[in-house]
């Protein structure tokens, strides 16, 4: 296997909902890193927007919810960006309404679980071969929050579908074990975002969060909190399980990725 410094002025990459909050700010920090940025989002104009702001940022109109679009979007990437080694599946919406109270259509919960949970589930099936192809380092980052390990009961659909995305990625970034792309799980606790809402202010400030866990991204964390989701009692939560998966990998071997052999 290569090295597994990733070179951030080389690097290509894709951020799903990445035209406000914690997608664009890591999105800045990459551009000004030195890399080649691209981030997805259902609002055109504001995509357009964006796009103006930098030469190496390239906005896609794509709504991760769908399928089609996430196979529109794989499709293009692989045509105009086929050197793409780092994908950010941060896209989410959060739902906050108890249970007893959800009376919503189950096509506006469908929605919920598609962006949440099939969206990433997806483009990462129909990316990762794309990634292993350059036989480069690389990085794929999935958002969860510490609602996927301590359910938030306003907001039950959302930490379901995250606690869903948390146990996929630690399959993922075990079938990734033996290639040159890291699994990193990036756990926000509540920041200062649109996400519950417009006018929402609660939560820790957004700049400190991407400046903080931007640069621990290519430590070789492979689970990433802030405040709240990096206290020792956190950590203690996430750590614990890990000797219990790595025993029952081994009882039930399976079939993991591998890299082309280069030349």
């Amino acid at each position: 296997m290569e090295s597994s410094i990733l070179d951030l002025k080389q690097a290509t990459v894709l951020i799903t909902g990445g035209t406000q909050g914690i997608g664009l700010g890591l999105a800045e920090r990459f551009l000004a890193a030195g890399s080649t940025v691209m981030i997805t989002g259902r609002n055109a104009g504001r995509i357009e927007q964006l796009a103006q702001s930098s030469p190496r940022l390239f906005g896609l109109v794509s709504d991760i919810s769908r399928s089609e679009d996430r196979e529109a979007l794989a499709a293009r990437i692989e045509e105009e960006f086929p050197s793409l080694n780092v994908v950010i599946n941060n896209a989410g919406i959060q739902r906050r309404v108890a249970l007893p109270a959800d009376s919503a259509p189950w096509s506006e919960k469908q929605a919920e679980i598609d962006t949440l949970l099939s969206g990433p589930i997806h483009l990462n099936s129909l990316l990762v071969p794309l990634m292993l192809k350059q036989a480069r380092p690389g990085l794929i980052v999935n958002v969860t929050s510490g609602g996927a390990f301590i359910p938030q009961v306003f907001a039950p659909i959302y930490s379901a579908c995250k606690a869903a995305l948390h146990s996929y990625t630690v399959t993922l970034r075990h079938a990734l074990q033996d290639t040159p792309l890291r699994v990193v799980e990036l756990t926000p606790p509540a920041i200062r975002t649109e996400l519950a809402g417009p006018g929402a202010t609660h939560g820790a400030p957004l700049d400190e969060f991407c400046d903080t866990v931007f640069v621990q991204l290519f430590e070789g964390m492979e689970t990433i909190g802030f405040g709240p989701t990096d206290t020792p009692e956190f950590r203690q939560l996430i750590e614990a399980p890990k000797k219990l998966f790595a025993a029952s990998a081994r009882r039930f071997p399976i079939e993991t990725y591998r890299s082309p052999i280069k030349g």
